[in-house]
C-alpha cells in the first residue's frame, strides 16, 4: 500500500474504507479497493446472570419505536482495560438512548470455551462475539439471533456485511473492530542491538540465534490457554501452503497427514529452540510482559499485545508481518481477525437490543472507547474519528490494506469443536514432544472425518 502524500488524506483512507480485504472473511482472495464453569455458564451466574429467555416473536422483526427499558450484555472481558472500554461505551449509549446497560463480564477464555452451553441456556440479549465459522456455526444452529433489519450500517463497507452473513444469507453479526496479527518488538532494544527486520525464514532463524547471543529469547511464546499457538500455525501454514490450501484444511477438505502438513510442522519444529521454554504454563499476557520488560526480541501475537504497556511505553511497539518461507508463495496473507457482537436468538428487550447492536457499529463507539481508556482500537467504521490512532495501530491498517488474502484466525476459520476437541490439545502435545509429530497429525486426522461429516 502506497501511503498517501498528505496526513489528513492519510487518515481518510485507513483501515474503514479500505477494509474490504476482510470481505471475503476465510474463504475468498480479497478484493481490495472496496470501500468457568460449563454449568454456571449454562444456567445461573456468570454468563447468565443479567440473561433471560423469552417468548417474543421473531427476532428479525422490525423495532416497534424507540428503545426503552434495559439491555442486557454478555462480555468477554473482565477486570482488563477492554473490560473499561465497554463499560464506557454502554454509559455513553445510555445516555444517549436513555436504556440502562447490564454488563455480565466474564473472563475472555470462560466466556470462549462455555459458549455452547451459555447460548443454550440464558444468555443476555447482546453479547461479543467473532466472525467467521465461529458465527456461523452458531447462526445455523438458531442460537444467534437474525438481525438482518439492523443492516446496512452507516458507514460500514459492504464486505463487512458478507463477513457478518450466515450460511442462509441473513446478518448475524455486527462487525466493531479488527486487528493483524504479526511478529511485534522494541523499537528501542533492536536499535540499540542493530538488529533489522527479516523477510525470509532463514534472516528471521539467524536473527533469533543473534538475539541468542545477546542474552534475549528470541520469541516470546504461551499456549496455557489453547489457542495462542494457533497463530504460529497459520503463519507457517499460510507461508508454506499458501492461502486456499489452508483455507481447505480448515474446512475439512484437506488431510491433517498429508506431508504439506508435515512440513508445516517440521518448520515449526525447527523455530521452536528459539520460543519461550515451558509456554504450556504461560498466559499470553505474561509472554507479553517479556517482551515489554525487554527480556524477549519478538512476539507473533494480535495487537492486542499493547494492553501490557504502560502507556508512555507503546509509541516504543513495531510490527512486521511473518517472513517469506517459500518463495513461490510469498507473504501476502495474514490472521486479520473481525471481532464485534451478534444478538442472542430470544433476547429479553430485542427492540434494545438492537438499538445497542446499531451503536456498538457506529463511530460513537470508537469515541466513548477511548475517551474512556485512550486505547482506541482499529474501528470497522469509515466514518470513525481516525485522529487518535497511534502509528501501531496505522502501521496495522497499512499491513491489513496491504494483504491479498485475509483469514480471520484458525478457530475461527473452522468448526469450533474441532478447533476446541482436536486442534488445542494437538497442538500442545506436539509442543511438549515435537518429535511424535506423525501420530499427532495422523490422530488429527482420524478425528477431523469424524467431525466433518
Amino acid at each position: 500500500m502506497t501511503r498517501p502524500q498528505s496526513e489528513s488524506e492519510y487518515l481518510a483512507r485507513l483501515v474503514p474504507p479500505s477494509v474490504a480485504a476482510l470481505s471475503g472473511l476465510s474463504r475468498r482472495t480479497v478484493l481490495k479497493g472496496a470501500v468457568g464453569a460449563a454449568a454456571a455458564l449454562g444456567g445461573s451466574g456468570l454468563l447468565s446472570a443479567c440473561g433471560g429467555s423469552s417468548s417474543s416473536s421473531s427476532s428479525s422483526s422490525a423495532p416497534a419505536g424507540p428503545p426503552t427499558g434495559t439491555v442486557t450484555w454478555g462480555t468477554n472481558e473482565s477486570g482488563t482495560t477492554f473490560a473499561k472500554q465497554f463499560q464506557a461505551e454502554a454509559a455513553d449509549f445510555t445516555k444517549k438512548s436513555g436504556v440502562q446497560v447490564e454488563i455480565n463480564a466474564v473472563e475472555h477464555n470462560t466466556f470462549q470455551e462455555n459458549i455452547n452451553n451459555y447460548l443454550q441456556g440464558s444468555p443476555q440479549d447482546v453479547f461479543t462475539w467473532f466472525a467467521g465459522d465461529r458465527m456461523k456455526f452458531f447462526a445455523s444452529r438458531g442460537l444467534i439471533g437474525d438481525i438482518s433489519d439492523v443492516w446496512p450500517l452507516d458507514g460500514v463497507a459492504e464486505s463487512f456485511k458478507t463477513a457478518s452473513t450466515g450460511e442462509d444469507g441473513k446478518q448475524y453479526f455486527v462487525p466493531v473492530s479488527y486487528y493483524p496479527w504479526a511478529l511485534f518488538y522494541r523499537k528501542s532494544v533492536w536499535a540499540q542491538k542493530g538488529y533489522e527486520v527479516p523477510t525470509t525464514l532463514d534472516e528471521l532463524t539467524a536473527l533469533a540465534q543473534k538475539m541468542q547471543k545477546d542474552g534475549l529469547t528470541p520469541i516470546a511464546f504461551a499456549d496455557k490457554d489453547g489457542w495462542p499457538a494457533m497463530g504460529t500455525f497459520d503463519a507457517l501454514d499460510l507461508r508454506i501452503n499458501g492461502y486456499q490450501y489452508h483455507i481447505d484444511l480448515m474446512q475439512g477438505k484437506n488431510d491433517w497427514s498429508s506431508p504439506e502438513v508435515r512440513r508445516v510442522f517440521d518448520t515449526w519444529k525447527s523455530l521452536l529452540p528459539y520460543h519461550q521454554s515451558d509456554p504450556l504454563g504461560r498466559t499470553w499476557q505474561e509472554a507479553a510482559q517479556s517482551l515489554q520488560q525487554k527480556k524477549s526480541g519478538m512476539y507473533l501475537l494480535g495487537t492486542f499485545l499493547n494492553e501490557q504497556f504502560p502507556a508512555d511505553e507503546r509509541d516504543d511497539i513495531d510490527l512486521f508481518t511473518f517472513p517469506v518461507v517459500d518463495t513461490n508463495i510469498g507473504s501476502d496473507a495474514i490472521d486479520a481477525p473481525i471481532d464485534g457482537h451478534c444478538m442472542s436468538a430470544k433476547p429479553k428487550n430485542p427492540d434494545a437490543a438492537k438499538a445497542f447492536l446499531k451503536y456498538l457499529a457506529s463511530p460513537d463507539n470508537l469515541a466513548a472507547a477511548y475517551a474512556g481508556t485512550k486505547l482506541p482500537f482499529i474501528s470497522a467504521n469509515a466514518k470513525a474519528d481516525t485522529s487518535a490512532y497511534t502509528d501501531l495501530q496505522k502501521k496495522s491498517a497499512e499491513l491489513v490494506t496491504s494483504a491479498k488474502n485475509i483469514t480471520q484466525f484458525l478457530d475461527r476459520d473452522t468448526r469450533p469443536d474441532f478447533a476446541s476437541t482436536v486442534v488445542i490439545p494437538a497442538f500442545q502435545s506436539f509442543i511438549k514432544n515435537p518429535d511424535d509429530v506423525d501420530s499427532i497429525l495422523k490422530s488429527m486426522e482420524e478425528q477431523k472425518k469424524s467431525i466433518f461429516i
